[in-house]
């Protein structure tokens, strides 16, 4: 089993060498909020060590609705009289388009896995399965690994959310102190955004009893799978999977 730990973003206070020099992993955040040049991107690529892995979060037009803050931050203005054809997996054009856009910065960068992320306000619901049934079932998907990380009432329907992940070979993204992917996949994804009520609380820091329990969750996938991704996301993701490196070195001998 390998275990592969990273931030979600460039977090390294260096810049991108610096980054290079403590992970073998990142997962790339710029491309939920824009869908970046591909000039930029196999810069990306090029600057990186060869076994240098990346995986992206997709962007926020399939799976997030233009009046998400997210948007806002984005700065981008969809055509007049388009605004209800993105996000939520609806079947249109603008979303299957997205994801085109999306699978070729993937191409580029050579991305082991493409990351869709929901918002609690993509309710369980039959439109929603039905979006997302049409959805995976037209994509070109070829060979890459797709992982979905649900957010609100999802996971209180683990008998339908089971179905979608198996029937259309989803990683099931999670946060390993919170609760347990519902898939049966080769790869466990992991992403990190504090604890607390909510579901992220990007101030927290975590501890180190904390570190030794997200040790003790990876170590039962040991002969189950053959790799786990770990990505810390709140403010202190830097120093945080630094901290788990050596616990996780100390605990696992890894």
């Amino acid at each position: 089993m390998n275990i592969l730990i990273g931030t979600c973003g460039w977090s390294a206070k260096g810049g991108r060498k610096e980054y290079f020099r403590h992970f073998s992993v990142i997962e790339i955040q710029e491309t939920f909020y824009k869908i970046p040049k591909e000039d930029t991107v196999r810069r990306w690529r090029e600057e990186a060590p060869q076994d240098f892995e990346y995986t992206i979060k997709a962007w926020q037009g399939i799976t997030h609705p233009v009046s998400s803050p997210t948007w806002r931050k984005s700065n981008i203005k969809p055509k007049p009289g388009k605004e209800n054809n993105y996000g939520f997996f609806r079947p249109t054009q603008e979303v299957f388009d997205a994801w085109k856009a999306i699978r070729k910065i993937a191409l580029i960068l050579k991305a082991s896995v493409v990351v869709f992320q929901t918002p609690p306000s993509f309710k369980f619901s039959k439109e929603n399965l039905s979006n997302i049934e049409r959805f995976f079932s037209s994509i070109d998907r070829k060979d890459m690994v797709l992982a979905w990380e649900p957010r609100g009432d999802w996971n209180e329907h683990k008998e339908e959310l089971s179905m979608l992940l198996s029937r259309f070979d989803l990683v099931h993204v999670v946060d390993p102190l919170k609760r347990l992917p519902l898939s049966t996949h080769e790869i466990v994804y992991f992403r990190l955004h504090g604890l607390g009520k909510k579901e992220v609380n990007y101030r927290y820091k975590y501890t180190d009893q904390d570190l030794k329990k997200l040790c003790k969750v990876i170590k039962r996938y040991t002969n189950e799978v053959k790799k786990v991704y770990v990505f810390f996301n709140n403010i202190y993701m830097f120093d945080d999977s630094l901290r788990f490196k050596e616990v996780l070195k100390h605990e696992l001998g890894k």
